[in-house]
């Protein structure tokens, strides 16, 4: 277990050891990273990240720990101050995208405990699903959504809307082909577009798109879907 540092000189140092370890297991991945280079990158000793940190397996776990703290609060500051339900979905979007273009290294973090850490992964999302639960859950008892939307379901549909999207217009942008031809990605359909990792957030279009389906999905006042009888869709 990571020990509490004591002292605010502490507290900064444990600070400016997760931020470079961030960046080493983001550009190098885990298995090529090592306690060594995280050391010299932060400027400390081993004998100090030792005093913090007993392994780099947990350093790991700090990392991706600490990436969805920050991610989840940036989400809750630009949602809570919303007027109903769909303006929190649009402002809660617009920061998730944000973040990962500001922060590149959850999409490579998370993706790298997938294998190193899975129960780390697993807390990443429950832990996000769990705030986005109980906000669906308060706004369909406000009937800001529709009575039928199932709170849980519906968090983990629009996680993935979430995640797929950002990795798509944010991580990878498009940017232009290496023969300068045409967009790196998709076929010349018209489609709205990035050029490279997005410098701030997705192009406006794109998150327009997305909100469309988020509000279609939510709306409460959409034809109720009729039930399932017999297990047949």
């Amino acid at each position: 277990m990571s020990t509490v540092p004591r002292t605010e000189r502490g507290t900064r140092t444990r600070a400016r050891i997760l931020e470079v370890a961030t960046e080493v297991f983001a550009g190098h991945g885990y298995h090529d990273a090592s306690i060594v280079k995280i050391t010299e990158a932060a400027g400390v000793g081993q004998g100090t990240f030792y005093l913090y940190f007993s392994s780099k397996q947990e350093v790991f776990e700090e990392v991706a720990k600490d990436l969805n703290s920050r991610v989840r609060r940036a989400m809750l500051t630009a949602s809570s101050g919303a007027g109903d339900r769909l303006a929190a979905e649009r402002a809660g979007f617009r920061a998730f995208f944000r973040f990962t273009a500001e922060n590149p290294a959850l999409y490579r973090i998370m993706r790298q405990a997938e294998f190193v850490a899975p129960h780390v992964l697993r807390l990443h999302y429950e832990r996000i699903a769990a705030g986005y639960v109980a906000g669906l859950r308060a706004a369909r008892a406000r009937g800001e959504i529709g009575a039928d939307v199932d709170p849980e379901v519906a968090a983990w549909a629009l996680m993935g809307v979430g995640e797929m999207v950002g990795m798509r217009w944010v991580l990878w942008g498009d940017g232009a082909r290496p023969d300068g031809t045409g967009p790196a990605w998709g076929p010349d359909d018209g489609a709205p577009r990035a050029s490279g990792p997005h410098p701030d957030s997705v192009p406006e279009a794109v998150l327009d798109a997305a909100m469309l389906l988020v509000e279609r999905a939510l709306a409460p006042h959409r034809t109720p879907r009729p039930p399932i009888l017999g297990g047949t869709p």
